[in-house]
């Protein structure tokens, strides 16, 4: 069940839990437990009850700037047959570069955002792409620096 299909309130120590666990996703709950002023037992029973409601939906690694900004980045606009669009939506998914998948409209049908170490994983990346059954078209544009990001 979707977590938007549930009525679920959120009180004052669930925020509380809930912005530890995104600065920070692998805390331990004794840790939680003595920040939040509770005991262990009831950051447990608050975590697996949180995602019981889906209001966790999972945990993740989020990689330090320092690391992501050595990384090379680009933008692919993709062009696909509109009849094989969930093939190939399920095809790019599977390319491990592509940190995200936009659908936008104009004259192409995707926009795809990929990063890797070298240009050589950057090239094999758009080999993958071009390669998949249903795209039709790609035009890529290497990023040179990012002037913001929120």
């Amino acid at each position: 069940m979707p977590y938007f299909a549930v009525k679920m309130t959120i009180d004052n120590l669930d925020g509380k839990l809930l912005a530890r666990l995104k600065q920070n996703s692998r805390v331990s709950t004794s840790e939680l437990a003595r920040i939040l002023g509770v005991s262990r037992t009831t950051i447990q029973d608050r975590i697996q009850r949180l995602e019981k409601k889906q209001v966790i939906a999972g945990y993740t690694v989020i990689l330090h700037k320092q690391y992501t900004r050595m990384l090379i980045k680009a933008q692919v606009m993709i062009q696909i047959n509109p009849k094989l669009a969930a093939e190939v939506g399920k095809a790019l998914r599977l390319v491990d570069e592509i940190k995200i998948l936009h659908a936008v409209s104009g004259p192409y049908d995707l926009i795809a955002e990929i990063a890797a170490e070298t240009t050589e994983e950057i090239d094999k990346t758009l080999d993958s792409i071009g390669n998949v059954a249903g795209v039709e078209k790609t035009m890529s544009s290497i990023v040179l620096s990012t002037k913001f990001e929120r």
